[in-house]
């Protein structure tokens, strides 16, 4: 099989619709490793799946982790989450990792403080994916899995909860609908049933002055906001223009 030219590629491509053809059939051709493999990505993509599930991997905070076919695709709009978690994280604190995913989040904050890393997900092929780029990760519902001589000690606690209301999920571009898995996606009648889940349990598990990090929508900040506190934690919402975020952090001030 002759492979296909960079040309006939990105013509497919932009036929499929895809906006960003020619730097697509560049990842494309630069990882494809034989001319039916290279065939096989091109028509994968052109069907609709997401780049990152036809190349196998995602480029997040600089750093390429595996994701796998059905995993959700860590958005480059939450580097800015992982950004404020470096910030606030110090050398040797424990760091966990709910909703984790391919283990992206986790990994890169990883990769800029020497943490103590703990990795968890519901769901059997995201844990599957995040043992590739992350090693230690638990399976089970949010905090349920974690070893409990972790409560009161972890330093930061990143929650990439599902945010999207139930009623919303069937409007969300197919690559996400179709491709990735509900559980990772639908986030109850408001989207924030599984975030209140995580603030009801956070504070017994973050060290004094340890922090909840998660991502929402501009217009659920009020009612993420209450949850926060509800959960006894004290919030603040950082925003970024440049990154289209929104994150609420939430610290806590218990003496155990």
């Amino acid at each position: 099989m002759s492979p296909l030219t960079e040309s006939a590629v990105v013509s497919t491509l932009r036929t499929a619709g895809c906006v960003f053809a020619e730097d697509e059939a560049r990842m494309i051709l630069s990882t494809a490793t034989t001319p039916a493999e290279l065939a096989s990505m091109v028509e994968r993509r052109a069907a609709g799946l997401p780049l990152e599930h036809v190349l196998g991997w995602a480029e997040f905070c600089g750093l390429r982790f595996a994701v796998d076919a059905g995993v959700f695709v860590p958005r480059r709009r939450t580097e800015f989450l992982v950004r404020q978690a470096i910030g606030l994280t110090g050398a040797g604190d424990v760091a966990v990792d709910l909703c984790c995913g391919s283990g992206a989040l986790g990994a890169a904050l990883a990769a800029s403080v020497d943490v103590e890393l703990y990795s968890a997900d519901v769901d059997p092929a995201a844990v599957r994916c995040a043992r590739r780029n992350v090693g230690r990760v638990y399976e089970g519902d949010l905090f349920e899995p974690l070893p409990q001589e972790l409560r009161g000690r972890v330093g930061v606690l990143l929650a990439n909860v599902p945010y999207v209301p139930t009623g919303e999920v069937s409007l969300l571009p197919a690559e996400a609908r179709v491709h990735e898995a509900r559980v990772a996606l639908d986030g109850g009648s408001d989207g924030l049933e599984v975030l209140r889940r995580v603030t009801g349990e956070a504070a017994s598990w973050l060290a004094p002055g340890g922090h909840l990090l998660f991502e929402t929508s501009e217009r659920q900040v009020p009612a993420a906001v209450a949850a926060v506190e509800a959960g006894g934690l004290v919030p603040r919402v950082v925003a970024s223009d440049e990154w289209y975020a929104t994150v609420v952090i939430g610290r806590s001030v218990s003496e155990l």
